[in-house]
């Protein structure tokens, strides 16, 4: 966007330097990431770039890493665990979100703040103290190491994300709709899934988005809840590091890292849809 020509030269140069400051920083934080995705390709078994790889020669390039994950049966494991948990995780951590957020957006609901609060601890909390106390609650009534203790564990970490985002697309949202419908015979049931819900789904997809990465990219909570059999995609590449360092770690890095833009596609996509439909327009 061109600068209006009442813009000085001090007004010019910070316009750029600071479009400069804010290019560096964004380069300062994707570099690791950048970094990360050639690597997945060496035909080495290195971690970093040998004289073949910097020359571009074709050689040293290899799909030998990607192989490796369709034809080594614990990662095909771990992605299958990690879909598992992540899914319903998910739609345990929205469905409890949304009906928490639903009665927070209640004026008259006591101590609102409190159960906020209490909702969003697992954010605030350090996971590690977290994953401490479920391994502790969860030995004691038999659900450690197993799948359904891994999915409440996730289900507790997701829910805040979702209460928030419902939350904030609840802010604006007209009530007086809810109470026509129900001028109009509807009952409570309909006029949530005709009224409430396709205004508020956005919020609800996005704050599903947010459950099912937390979900998917937690390592701390599997380390001390999950065995062998219930290791998810993070736990898999912690334990390859530790014990058997090798570039497969990268290539699913690589696809990790596609993965999580294609979320964050989706989630900007969605964020659109809510301004239109909030009669917002940036």
């Amino acid at each position: 966007m061109a600068l209006p020509p009442y813009v000085g030269p001090l007004g010019r140069t910070w316009h750029y330097g600071f479009r400069v400051a804010c290019g560096l920083i964004f380069l300062f934080l994707i570099a690791p990431i950048l970094v990360i995705i050639p690597l997945s390709f060496n035909a080495q078994p290195y971690f970093t770039f040998t004289h073949d790889m910097l020359a571009l020669k074709a050689s040293a390039f290899s799909l030998r890493w990607y192989q490796d994950i369709v034809g080594n049966p614990q990662w095909l494991h771990s992605i299958k665990n990690s879909f598992i948990v992540g899914t319903s995780a998910t739609a345990l951590a929205t469905s409890l979100g949304t009906v928490a957020a639903l009665g927070l957006s209640r004026s008259h609901m006591p101590y609102r703040s409190a159960v906020m609060g209490l909702l969003i601890s697992p954010m605030i909390v350090p996971v590690i103290i977290t994953a401490a106390a479920m391994f502790f609650f969860y030995s004691g009534i038999g659900l450690a190491q197993t799948y359904l203790g891994l999915i409440l564990a996730h289900t507790a970490l997701g829910t805040p994300f979702v209460v928030i985002t419902v939350t904030a697309t609840l802010v604006g949202f007209d009530h007086s709709l809810t109470r026509a419908a129900a001028m109009l015979g509807a009952t409570p049931t309909r006029t949530f899934f005709k009224v409430t819900m396709p205004l508020i789904l956005p919020g609800v997809i996005s704050g599903a988005l947010f459950a099912f990465v937390t979900s998917f990219d937690e390592v701390v909570v599997v380390i001390f809840l999950a065995g062998f059999e219930q290791r998810t995609i993070p736990r898999q590449m912690w334990a390859g590091i530790r014990e058997q360092i090798s570039p497969t770690i990268l290539a699913v890095a690589t696809l990790l890292i596609g993965f999580s833009i294609i979320l964050m596609t989706a989630l900007e996509l969605l964020r659109r849809r809510n301004e239109r439909l909030r009669g917002i327009h940036p």
